[in-house]
């Protein structure tokens, strides 16, 4: 009987430890915010990203989501990160023009060809980026492009004469697009892109632009007919989050959100890029017609006119410097790709 009664009082005990021994494991909550609608390849890679940073920390820092622009355009989420109302944010180049114009670098018109040659210009350029980036209040957990930007029209593209005959949308503010269109002496329609759908069944404008798979998203493919196949621009973007933020947490979550913010921001770039080279192809398919410039003198005259809209852009959003080591940066690639090209024929007469 003293046996059952001492075995009783063990669990009587055990069953009344204080409340605060139970107490559930503090959790901090990244308020993330994003254009990019649910069920989208951005947040399918964010809520994987989530996952693995619950898993890693024992579920002390996670994500809440905000998608499909609830919390308002970039420029609203940028500055409800400054004020602490949001601490990240999945963000193109319009938000990242907002944190540290210099980084639009990356954006400027017809400077790159691939895929490659962006992810060259990074390896030289990503210190001066990403320190700008700091010094606009903020963290890069990873670049996450949108892809290389296409002209999508009514009428077939093969010289500036025909890109003039156009009636262009240009994105309401963009000083990127504005300076591409200037430099061929097109006079784009300002709107915003919300208009733009309605605009293009009405024909107030012909010709668009972007990414093949936002082309396909918005469904502006449907009224188009033709794709230029020299890219306007590569389209930027990344996933910010307020250093004040970053620089709060224990080091063990720091060091996790960094790490595993660069393991998915890398697989989400890839992901994009892959999606977009299949939005491509299938557009086509659809019956799209890839148009090419007229001559290698037509694309000759294109990259005399971008260097002069680049320069049109130093000072206003990045410096010469800069721009120099992104344009360089390209340049050596090309050379290393043409060497390599030259020595595979060699060999294979050989």
């Amino acid at each position: 009987m003293n046996c059952f009664r001492t075995a009783l009082f063990a669990l009587l005990c055990a069953a009344t430890v204080p409340v605060a021994a139970q107490t559930p494991v503090q959790e901090t909550v990244i308020k993330f915010a994003t254009l990019a609608p649910q069920g989208s390849t951005w947040m399918k890679v964010m809520n994987e990203f989530d996952k693995e940073l619950r898993e890693k920390t024992g579920n002390k820092l996670r994500f809440k989501f905000y998608a499909g622009g609830v919390s308002g355009d970039e420029k609203d989420v940028v500055s409800k990160m400054r004020i602490g109302q949001l601490h990240a944010a999945g963000v193109t180049g319009v938000g990242l023009g907002v944190v540290a114009p210099a980084v639009r670098v990356m954006d400027a018109p017809f400077l790159f060809r691939s895929a490659a040659e962006v992810d060259y210009a990074h390896s030289k350029v990503d210190a001066d980026l990403n320190a700008a980036i700091e010094k606009g209040g903020f963290v890069n957990l990873g670049w996450a492009e949108v892809g290389l930007v296409y002209v999508f029209t009514n009428i077939p593209i093969k010289d500036f004469e025909d890109l003039k005959k156009t009636k262009m949308w240009v994105w309401e503010g963009d000083p990127i697009a504005e300076a591409a269109f200037k430099a061929v002496d097109v006079n784009p329609i300002p709107l915003s892109i919300q208009d733009v759908m309605t605009s293009l069944q009405t024909g107030l404008i012909n010709a668009v632009y972007g990414s093949p798979m936002g082309v396909v998203a918005l469904q502006w493919f449907t009224k188009t007919k033709y794709i230029y196949s020299v890219p306007l621009a590569n389209a930027s973007g990344a996933v910010l989050v307020s250093k004040k933020f970053v620089d709060g947490l224990p080091a063990d979550q720091r060091a996790a959100l960094l790490e595993l913010g660069k393991k998915h921001m890398a697989r989400l770039t890839a992901l994009s890029r892959a999606e977009n080279k299949q939005a491509l192809d299938a557009l086509q398919k659809q019956g799209l017609a890839l148009t090419h410039p007229a001559s290698a003198g037509e694309l000759a005259k294109y990259e005399g006119l971008a260097r002069q809209a680049r320069k049109t852009l130093v000072g206003r959003l990045y410096p010469q410097e800069l721009l120099d080591k992104v344009e360089k940066a390209v340049e050596d690639h090309r050379a290393k790709r043409e060497q390599k090209t030259a020595a595979d024929e060699k060999s294979q007469k050989g």
